[in-house]
């Protein structure tokens, strides 16, 4: 997210997303262009839309995943990239190590999107949880620029959560020290947010404060409940694992009826049961259009990537 510097060409993307979605129909703006998905990590959403977003501007499509390809032969990373950059024209990678995407991007001159790199950063994910706000913050009769406060709490794995890590960087540039987090994590287990993001968010002037509960008093001032579920991929131990769940806070209808009749529930899913499902039926629930948008997120990107706005 740091390349994301420019808070207008943020917002420009956010629009031609708008564009897209409003066509309701395909588009060939990439016709004759290939982009190639490198998911060396389980993904349904990510790899999904991304695959849909190329399709539906008139790309081809090719795929490589961590079971089918030479990476069980010991293929490093860059000759797989270096492989793909030869029939492609963009690589999207989803990777389980933290800094794949960077050196992926320095081993090859085509562009690289980081779709998810261990326990970095997921920053297609912050641009469509973005653009969610945005448009659900507009449903509700408000102007997302002119918000006095935006009240954010952070529910769930805030240490390994790349959504979160993403999420939190775009909303500090975007909001202009207009925004406050709440962290709140299971006391079990350590899944606090990283320390060095902290300070990195302080120094951007952010309002920040760590939890180990969800009190009454933080479900009525949150605006954006920004959900996520316990990462046990991430963990070296079942015990820990399960520790850490019976400690973490679930969210169901009783608790949702606590909050601003205007907030916003959002997950970047997959879940497990950090939500309960007579939630999904609240009007202010919002992962389901995350879902959808982020479809439209990954086209204005690969179309602005692949210079075809120009």
């Amino acid at each position: 997210m740091d390349q994301f510097n420019d808070v207008d060409a943020v917002h420009r993307l956010l629009e031609v997303a708008d564009e897209l979605r409003n066509r309701k129909t395909t588009t060939n703006i990439l016709s004759g262009k290939v982009v190639a998905l490198a998911f060396l990590e389980p993904s349904t959403r990510t790899s999904c839309s991304f695959s849909a977003a190329a399709q539906r501007l008139g790309a081809g499509v090719i795929s490589m995943n961590a079971q089918d390809s030479s990476v069980t032969k010991g293929e490093t990373l860059a000759d797989s990239m270096l492989c793909l950059a030869s029939y492609a024209d963009a690589i999207v990678l989803r990777h389980p190590r933290l800094g794949a995407a960077k050196e992926a991007a320095a081993a090859v001159s085509k562009p690289v999107i980081n779709a998810g790199d261990g326990t970095g950063e997921h920053p297609t994910q912050a641009l469509l949880d973005l653009y969610a706000i945005v448009h659900e913050t507009q449903s509700r009769g408000k102007t997302f620029s002119e918000s006095e406060k935006l009240n954010v709490t952070f529910l769930g794995d805030a240490k390994n959560g790349r959504t979160i890590h993403s999420l939190s960087k775009l909303l500090a540039r975007v909001m202009a020290g207009k925004v406050v987090f709440r962290y709140v994590t299971p006391a079990a287990v350590d899944l606090r947010m990283p320390a060095e993001l902290i300070e990195k968010l302080k120094a951007a002037g952010v309002e920040q404060t760590e939890h180990n509960e969800m009190s009454d008093d933080i479900i009525k001032a949150t605006d954006v409940l920004y959900v996520t579920r316990v990462q046990k991929e991430r963990f070296s131990d079942a015990a820990s694992y399960e520790e850490a769940m019976k400690a973490s806070f679930r969210v169901t209808a009783e608790v949702a009826s606590k909050m601003k009749s205007d907030a916003i529930i959002m997950h970047p899913l997959p879940r497990v049961d950090e939500i309960s499902t007579d939630v999904d039926s609240d009007p202010r629930c919002a992962y389901f259009k995350q879902m959808e948008n982020g479809m439209y997120v990954r086209m204005a990107l690969l179309a602005t990537v692949l210079g075809a706005l120009e």
